[in-house]
């Protein structure tokens, strides 16, 4: 599976200076690494076990499953036994243990620039427990669920952190997704507070959020499940004047006072007021390793969200982990991770991860390219970030630039560059290596998932020779395969379905509240494999790239989305029969949103329907799910049976007139009508 040396030509290498200091510093070393992860995993596990503080070790095997859906319910359990806190290991462990009190935790950069605030961990500390005091004053306690709909601000890993010192489940909502898709979360997680904040920028771009989270509420109450607390951070708006205490970042500079924040004094709560008499000191619960830490969404083909579920001790094992030795993290390092807290890149590799191993990391709320497209150069330079970790569809937006913003400013504190989200095409990757980091930082292309917790297929900066545009090898105790249709494993030079054999510390553990889907998604479709639902080539060197999803999912900006999900809310409108929603391939977000309409008999096509349908997508999922293209489609090519024939439609959206066998279509004289009709503005 690992080739016995790493190939000479057509990769990079990085430095011999760079080899000297690092964790794992050479591929032989890897490899060795490697086959110890697989086959003796708690031996390998045992040293980052011990970085850690344990109420009670545990009594059985390191890693105990069952991923065959033929021999029972599919379960995954490290450490059984062991009892722990990961708020107290990412926090107490580093100020009184590891003597780090006053290390900078986190740089926030606001949205503006001159908006800035630095946190040190003691700091951090008294912050969480003074907010893990309020939540249990207000009746939050071990395995409630708490929805948590915030900007980029500190107080956003304050109220994660928080919720896991006293056992409770975070579910975090990315502040960009809409009232209804807030609303749905929070029925399915059963929450019983939400935590929000008045406004935030982004960009030059206002979002009142209290009012989105009101409407929210307001569909929760009409849907019969009310929930009755809501605490909001004033960010924009300014408390009284000498009432700030329990605020970390600052009021935002481009303060609104005038913002009409709507508030209902039986359900509304503020932060300042209920943090100012808090006690900062607070002991934490004790979690059982397979206790539930948090919930994350993501989209899934059926149209509805899944919560992903995972649990304390192998998730903060596997998070600490893959940031030490995927970064080569050291002491000195300045780590930025540019994701939002609301995607798991941000749960994994801003909050827990980072905090797990010490490390001081930049905190970002604004956007690479506001107020001008030289920001990201500008802050790398501000705090001598060392180590960069953005998506491909950043790099592509910046590359339409050219190489003179980023050349204003100098970038040499830089070591290593990280990209996230999705493949990056080798363009990109060769723009990114040879203009940001002046070929000399290793880039590590990082494949993962909601549902791994973290990277499990990634190169290691010193160890592993680089190409362009590959994920190259799996991480440590991660063992992949590619199946062809018939669930055959393909070896050598190969393409098909990416699976994993056997289970890390990090993978999901559940669906919350839906095992058997679990089970269908992950599980059912190859036995005894999980399913990443991507394909993925494996070339003569062994190398692995990754090829896109093979489900009914879509990658817009590295965010998947589910087509479903977007056909549901477009028939949603009473002039839509039915809709098909298919990717069509775009320059910087990777994928956009083709999507193709059946209109109802007598209703005709026009610019005002088109944006009422864009309107309603918007409001039912959020703002990054918004079609880029709608076409309309008298009628869908269809097999006899009904299916409609997707991979037609994709075809049509990008243009391509070699549609393959058409013979079992039903009707293929649509075929024609459809490209006819194609949006104007598609290529």
């Amino acid at each position: 599976m690992i080739p016995d040396k790493a190939p000479g030509e057509d990769v990079l290498h990085a430095s011999g200076d760079f080899k000297k200091e690092a964790h794992v510093p050479s591929f032989e070393k890897y490899k060795e690494l490697y086959v110890k992860s697989v086959e003796s995993p708690e031996e390998f596990w045992a040293d980052f076990v011990k970085d850690f503080f344990w109420k009670k070790k545990h009594n059985g095997k390191f890693l105990d499953y069952n991923f065959d859906v033929t021999k029972g319910e599919i379960y995954v359990k490290c450490m059984e036994g062991a009892s722990t806190n990961i708020c107290y290991n990412v926090l107490d462990r580093n100020v009184n243990d590891r003597k780090l009190g006053d290390r900078v935790a986190f740089y926030w950069e606001g949205n503006e620039p001159g908006d800035e605030k630095t946190v040190s961990y003691r700091e951090l500390l008294q912050q969480v427990c003074k907010f893990a005091n309020v939540l249990k004053s207000q009746g939050v306690k071990k395995g409630d669920r708490v929805s948590i709909y915030m900007p980029m601000v500190v107080e956003l890993v304050v109220a994660m952190l928080a919720c896991a010192r006293i056992g409770a489940v975070h579910s975090i909502v990315f502040a960009g997704f809409s009232a209804e898709s807030l609303c749905e979360r929070i029925m399915d997680s059963r929450c019983c507070l939400l935590i929000t904040a008045d406004g935030f920028y982004r960009g030059d771009k206002l979002i009142n959020l209290k009012l989105i989270a009101d409407e929210a509420l307001q569909k929760c109450r009409e849907k019969s499940f009310p929930v009755e607390k809501c605490i909001m951070l004033k960010h924009l708006t300014k408390e009284d004047e000498g009432t700030t205490p329990g605020s970390l970042s600052p009021p935002a500079k481009r303060a609104c006072p005038d913002l009409q924040v709507p508030w209902n004094s039986e359900v509304d709560m503020c932060w300042h007021s209920l943090m100012y008499d808090a006690l900062d000191e607070c002991e934490p619960v004790w979690c059982d390793s397979e206790d539930p830490l948090f919930i994350l969404y993501t989209s899934g083909s059926t149209g509805k969200p899944k919560g992903v579920l995972h649990t304390v001790s192998g998730y903060m094992l596997y998070t600490a982990a893959t940031f030490k030795l995927v970064f080569d993290y050291h002491p000195d390092d300045v780590y930025w991770c540019t994701a939002d807290i609301g995607w798991i890149t941000g749960h994994s590799y801003i909050t827990y991860g980072p905090l797990a191993n010490g490390a001081t990391s930049v905190l970002f709320e604004g956007l690479p390219t506001y107020p001008d497209v030289s920001r990201m150069w500008e802050i790398v330079d501000k705090y001598q970030v060392s180590k960069f970790y953005t998506a491909p569809t950043a790099i592509r937006l910046l590359m339409k630039y050219g190489s003179e913003p980023v050349h204003k400013y100098k970038r040499d504190s830089l070591k290593i560059l990280g990209t996230v989200g999705e493949p990056i095409n080798p363009e990109a990757w060769h723009w990114y290596y040879n203009v940001v980091g002046e070929k000399r930082c290793p880039v590590v292309d990082t494949f993962w998932q909601t549902e791994t917790g973290g990277h499990v297929l990634t190169p290691l900066p010193a160890a592993t020779p680089m190409k362009p545009g590959s994920a190259t090898f799996p991480f440590f105790g991660v063992v992949p395969a590619i199946l062809n249709e018939s669930g055959e494993e393909l070896e050598g030079p190969s393409e098909g379905y990416l699976v994993f054999k056997q289970p890390w510390p990090g993978v999901m553990r559940t669906v919350y509240g839906n095992q058997q889907r679990f089970e269908t998604t992950y599980f059912k479709k190859f036995p005894g494999y999980y399913v990443t639902g991507d394909g993925c080539r494996r070339d003569k060197d062994g190398y692995y790239w990754i090829t896109g999803r093979i489900d009914d999912m879509l990658n817009v900006s590295g965010h998947l989305l589910s087509t479903a999900e977007v056909e549901s809310a477009l028939v949603e409108h009473e002039s839509v029969a039915e809709a098909a929603v298919v990717g069509r391939p775009h320059p910087v977000k990777g994928e956009s949103l083709y999507c193709f309409v059946s209109l109802s008999d007598g209703i005709s096509y026009n610019q005002k329907l088109e944006a009422e349908l864009k309107k309603l997508v918007r409001e039912k999922i959020g703002a990054i799910a918004t079609p880029d293209y709608i076409q309309n489609a008298p009628s869908l090519p269809k097999t006899r049976s009904g299916k409609i024939m997707r991979r037609i439609l994709r075809k049509i959206a990008s243009n391509e007139r070699d549609l393959g066998d058409v013979s079992t279509l039903a009707d293929s004289s649509v075929i024609d009508q459809l490209f006819e009709n194609r949006c104007s503005t598609a290529v």
